[in-house]
């Protein structure tokens, strides 16, 4: 008798992690946020290699899609950084069960992998993460990244980088304009 309890007790637990999973993996609005930035963007850079200095400009392109069942945005980046051309692949997405959007990028001037993690504004169009950096020359760093969503058809991405004392200077900015 107590080991068929179990068996029910066992079926019951398990429905309940099922539901409980269902419920983690489907997308709700963070999700439906990130879809406004599906489409073909055009990109306006600025990276600042000095702070003291005029940032170096640049162009690019963004093809950014829903993955997934609307899960996770995939951003495929072309463009050039410092006159030598360049292509990145980035993946956002918002793990319902942390309550934070997370991201990871990797790109054609390095062999690294980064990963993002942070949260929304209360104004319901920022978010804002953070990323821990081994520098090669600085040393471990963080980077502080800012997405802003103007309007429909653009969006601002900020990069900061963080030094060991705390000082934080603006890397980059790149302005999204949505392709007509």
């Amino acid at each position: 008798m107590a080991q068929a309890k179990r068996k029910q007790e066992s079926k019951h637990d398990m429905q309940e992690m099922m539901e409980i999973y269902k419920k983690l993996a489907t997308p709700g609005d963070p999700h439906n946020l990130l879809a406004t930035m599906a489409g073909r963007w055009d990109a306006k850079v600025r990276s600042w290699m000095e702070p003291d200095k005029p940032p170096m400009e640049s162009n690019g392109t963004s093809e950014d899609k829903m993955i997934l069942g609307g899960r996770f945005l995939q951003q495929d980046f072309t463009g050039d950084m410092m006159g030598v051309p360049f292509t990145g692949i980035g993946y956002t997405g918002y793990d319902n069960h942390t309550r934070k959007y997370v991201s990871t990028w990797m790109d054609s001037m390095g062999t690294a992998i980064l990963f993002f993690e942070g949260t929304a504004g209360a104004d319901g169009k920022t978010i804002t993460q953070e990323s821990s950096y081994d520098d090669p020359i600085k040393g471990l760093m963080k980077w502080r990244s800012v997405t802003k969503f103007v309007d429909q058809n653009t969006h601002l991405f900020e990069m900061y980088s963080i030094d060991r004392s705390g000082k934080e200077e603006k890397m980059m900015e790149i302005t999204y304009t949505r392709k007509k």
